[in-house]
């Protein structure tokens, strides 16, 4: 058992470190990063028989960027509402990542793949620019000078403006249900950020709630213990009161819900999954190991370390949050 762990947790209820812990998310200001993540996302919903023109995009726990949103947006979606448990990102940055954005699209630059981010995932099959998908008719119109200076003066004002204008909106906290009008979103996205998410039945519930019918949601999902453990799932060995002690103050760490959780609540609200991409590892633990809590688990569980999941939403469930 790792004893740093336990101190960082300790550690957050002093003052400086726990005002350090709100500042530092897992997001990143690269925009090959974010391009590359957001055109993952949208060739894997051609692969799956999905929109690839969804008009309006909501993004779970952007953190530091806004940069897959605005990719989003750089791919002809016209609304894209960022929903975040804290106030993360910086606008400054968040324009140049911009204008980054822009010049990797008007060059169709190929999808930056394992070598340049080896632990990014989804995998593709092919990491060529999909021309098949964002096609010279669709980009020329998506990046049309008028549109880009549009949505710049959006991005802009975000650092004005408390929460929202027109193309973009930026809502930290986010999760109040009246947030946004019921079934008014075409697609809804995040990448690692479902596994740090608390009330994840509650989460599901309004994103289903948020979701158009025949919307679809597409979610990367990380298992593994973040570096809380020695072996890569061994935060399913701590008990409750532990795992207490190492979240400490923190706004947020890890629910450490397994993957068939994530599938079950999916289908709970209404959604049927198209793709379940599982990355699986050996488990770095025996059975006996497992706390109390996670003797449950099933051995696919166990060994599930990540899952690309894609759903689409078939029935409109209850709409109380």
């Amino acid at each position: 058992m790792l004893i740093r762990p336990f101190i960082g947790g300790l550690a957050t209820y002093l003052p400086i470190l726990s005002r350090a812990s709100m500042r530092r998310t897992g997001g990143t200001d690269s925009a090959a990063y974010c391009y590359s993540v957001w055109l993952r996302h949208l060739v894997m919903a051609a692969r799956n028989g999905l929109s690839t023109m969804p008009e309006t995009v909501a993004e779970l726990g952007p953190g530091d960027s806004l940069g897959i949103g605005l990719a989003a947006l750089l791919s002809g979606a016209r609304n894209y509402y960022a929903l975040d448990a804290v106030k993360y990102a910086d606008i400054k940055r968040n324009l140049l990542v911009f204008d980054e954005l822009v010049e990797l699209f008007r060059k169709r630059v190929p999808i930056p793949d394992e070598s340049q981010f080896p632990a990014l995932k989804p995998y593709l099959e092919s990491y060529e620019f999909p021309g098949h998908i964002l096609t010279k008719e669709r980009l020329r119109s998506a990046l049309q000078q008028t549109r880009l200076d549009a949505i710049k003066a959006a991005l802009a004002a975000l650092g004005r403006d408390r929460v929202y204008h027109q193309q973009i909106a930026y809502f930290a906290p986010w999760d109040d249900p009246a947030l946004l009008q019921q079934n008014s979103v075409d697609m809804i996205y995040s990448q690692a950020v479902l596994e740090h998410v608390d009330d994840l039945e509650r989460t599901y519930r309004m994103l289903s709630r948020w979701l158009k019918s025949d919307g679809f949601m597409s979610h990367q999902v990380d298992f593994k213990s973040h570096g809380s453990a020695v072996e890569w799932n061994g935060h399913w060995t701590y008990s409750d009161f532990a795992w207490t002690v190492i979240r400490g103050k923190r706004p947020y760490l890890l629910n450490r819900q397994p993957h068939s959780v994530h599938l079950n609540l999916l289908t709970k609200n209404g959604l049927q999954i198209v793709c379940d991409q599982r990355h699986t590892t050996t488990s770095g633990v025996t059975r006996q190991q497992l706390a109390r809590r996670f003797q449950h688990l099933s051995d696919e569980d166990l060994k599930t370390s990540s899952a690309f999941v894609q759903a689409v939403k078939t029935v409109c469930p209850g709409s109380t949050s």
